[in-house]
């Protein structure tokens, strides 16, 4: 791949790896996608070395995030019905209040999931707080994976 082509697939990563701190964007399947084409295009073994360590370590962590959230929510007592409510509130969040109205809604839709539920102030806090303790491990683990994955690519350029 050509100097403007690295540039092209540098600048995808960067989207992506603030996409995963954001969570606005699929960071984590940009920066491995970007990444990934790369590998394909430019070939050979540190082409298909940077697309193994990808492939691999982005499926690890779309499984690994999603079961270390489950297991801190079921720690907590946080039903899954609560979440689905949350995310229901941050999709209506995220077009009625610009740029931070997914996070308010996500975290105002759990809250009072569990204020209905509970009837309790109490509890429903500390479901919301559990349920953004497990938003914020899942981002971790893809944050995590996406750095890796950059770091191969990084050092595939580099040694090609």
């Amino acid at each position: 791949m050509n100097s403007v082509g690295d540039l092209l697939v540098g600048l995808v990563v960067l989207v992506g790896l603030v996409g995963v701190v954001v969570q606005v964007l699929p960071g984590g399947l940009l920066v491995a996608a970007a990444v990934i084409v790369w590998g394909v295009v430019t070939g050979g073994t540190a082409g298909w070395t940077v697309v193994t360590i990808t492939v691999v370590v982005t499926a690890l962590a779309f499984v690994g995030k999603y079961l270390l959230a489950g297991r801190h929510l079921k720690r907590a007592g946080v039903p899954s019905s609560t979440l689905v409510w949350g995310g229901i509130a941050g999709v209506v969040g995220f077009f009625v209040i610009p740029v931070v109205g997914l996070f308010v809604g996500f975290v105002l839709g759990i809250y009072l999931a569990e204020w209905l539920r509970s009837r309790e102030p109490r509890p429903a806090w500390r479901a919301t707080v559990a349920a953004l303790q497990a938003t914020g491990l899942t981002i971790l683990v893809e944050l995590a994976a996406a750095l890796v994955a950059t770091g191969a690519w990084l050092t595939a350029l580099a040694i090609t």
